[in-house]
């Protein structure tokens, strides 16, 4: 079987193309080139490379048939941002396939309502972001429910892995969050420290979409979340992490309005993103369905990550 990996020298691809190779597929790997794995692996010599830009080939209308020239079994889309993006590659590949896999987002829900939420509650996304993936699982659905074309929608949350600072506990990407817990500095959340984050492991977010292509009778047509078992408050989350380091968190809160004056724009723009989100979402239906079986809670993928980001001094501890 002949595999065309879209984007996959990135944080998903860096676990997932090697699960493929392993498994004796044939692995095309999409790229524009400017990135690397973040982890070294001899699968990778079995890969084929094929340098494209996707922006480029959208614009001149030939991304969709220069995938289709690849002569490909299955396609994994992990770098699919609109509706349009979306429609131009399935009109190439209609009848042509086997299977279509491409990756979401829980953030498809907007703010949560109720928790944890499961793939049949309602979407009300916001944000450009949000709002495209949500048209994209939208498009892609009904095309396999109606047009028989055979889509599987992953939805990961915050995805974390070695090589690149995972989401904190003030919800934003500043690793210097990770130091003032380990120094036992005060640390000032905003409101109550009561909203959520939901993480999951890259290599978690790989093992979904082997498992979908795997398990093709029980994922075609269907969108599955691919989180850790169970979401972080903000609060639990700091207050775990500062026990790494033998501390107890220091923690003082303030309303949105104070807190957002105390950190750059940047962080404030990132945090307000995941705490108006809240994402808080359910695994049962791809534990069911097709066998998702994650290795990592939250906090061990953090802190995985965080060792990463101690011993290449991204953090000083």
């Amino acid at each position: 079987m002949r595999i065309v990996v879209i984007g996959g020298a990135g944080h998903i691809g860096t676990y997932l193309i090697p699960m493929l190779v392993e498994r004796n597929y044939e692995v095309i790997n999409i790229t524009r080139g400017r990135s690397n794995p973040y982890l070294p692996n001899a699968a990778w010599n079995k890969v084929k490379q094929i340098k494209l830009d996707r922006e480029v080939e959208e614009q001149a209308g030939t991304f969709g048939q220069k995938i289709l020239d690849q002569s490909p079994d299955v396609v994994i889309d992990l770098i699919c941002f609109t509706e349009a993006s979306a429609l131009q590659i399935v009109e190439a590949l209609r009848g042509k396939i086997q299977h279509f896999l491409h990756c979401g987002t829980v953030w498809i829900y907007g703010h949560s309502t109720q928790v944890p939420a499961t793939e049949d509650q309602p979407r009300h996304p916001f944000g450009e972001y949000g709002i495209q993936k949500a048209s994209i699982e939208a498009y892609l659905l009904n095309e396999a429910r109606r047009h028989n074309f055979p889509a599987t929608i992953l939805h990961p949350g915050h995805i974390v892995g070695v090589g690149y600072n995972p989401l904190n506990p003030a919800g934003n990407f500043n690793p210097h969050v990770f130091e003032k817990l380990a120094r036992g500095d005060v640390l000032t959340l905003p409101n109550l420290g009561l909203e959520t984050v939901h993480h999951v492991h890259a290599a978690d977010v790989a093992q979904a979409f082997l498992k979908a292509l795997l398990s093709r009778s029980t994922s075609l047509g269907e969108s599955f979340h691919v989180v850790s078992p169970a979401a972080l408050t903000l609060r639990g989350y700091a207050e775990s992490v500062a026990t790494w380091f033998g501390r107890e968190a220091k923690l003082e809160f303030l309303p949105w309005d104070m807190w957002k004056t105390t950190v750059s724009s940047e962080d404030s723009a990132a945090t307000w993103d995941h705490i108006a989100h809240s994402p808080n979402a359910s695994i049962a239906k791809a534990r069911h369905l097709i066998d998702y079986q994650p290795r990592y809670n939250s906090l061990q993928a953090v802190y995985e990550a965080v060792e990463f980001m101690i011993e290449h001094r991204v953090i000083i501890v």
